[in-house]
């Protein structure tokens, strides 16, 4: 059976995005302890493509599948795990980018929520917090998924947040999202 099409993010409103994002059952990797099997021969690329052996997987679909079984170890690595077996898989900056943000309401009461690549959406706020950090390359913007997965923000996006900031005229500048206030600048 085909997977259900992507909603329309544009079109949705922030509490449509919050019923799905709810309704969005994931598996209890978290739970799942096997035997560590090997190497997936997977790797997700700073700008989110998934490959394995060297060669883009084109299907959303399978991306969307291994998403859902990815998890982060106490230790650092990715895998990908089921019941029976535990893969590690390279992940070249964070699992996830968030490609595109919808925002409503203004100041303390505003909420911002994104969109995957994987078509995944999450609401920032106490528990998918942003963070930024600074890099030689310059700033980098993340959101937190889900159990230490998070998503890089896409450029545009991140300018998009800027923007709100610089706006809001808050100092040090920075957004409110479901009742928590994220300062754009590092932490140190």
């Amino acid at each position: 059976m085909p997977a259900a099409p992507l909603p329309d993010f544009a079109s949705l409103s922030l509490a449509e995005i919050a019923r799905l994002a709810a309704e969005d059952r994931l598996p209890p990797v978290e739970s799942w302890n096997p035997e560590h099997c090997g190497d997936s021969e997977m790797r997700i690329a700073r700008d989110g493509t998934w490959f394995h052996q060297g060669s883009p997987i084109g299907r959303l679909a399978m991306v969307r599948l291994f998403s859902t079984i990815l998890r982060r170890e106490p230790d650092g690595r990715f895998v990908l795990v089921t019941p029976v077996e535990k893969l590690d898989i390279h992940v070249e900056d964070a699992p996830f980018t968030a490609v595109e943000m919808k925002a409503e309401g203004d100041g303390e009461a505003m909420q911002l929520a994104f969109r995957l690549n994987t078509g995944d959406m999450v609401t920032a706020g106490p528990g998918h917090a942003l963070r930024f950090e600074e890099r030689e390359d310059g700033p980098r913007p993340y959101l937190h998924v889900r159990g230490g997965l998070e998503a890089l923000i896409a450029r545009p996006v991140y300018y998009a947040l800027a923007e709100i900031a610089l706006a809001n005229g808050s100092a040090p500048p920075g957004v409110w999202s479901d009742g928590a206030f994220f300062a754009l600048e590092p932490r140190q």
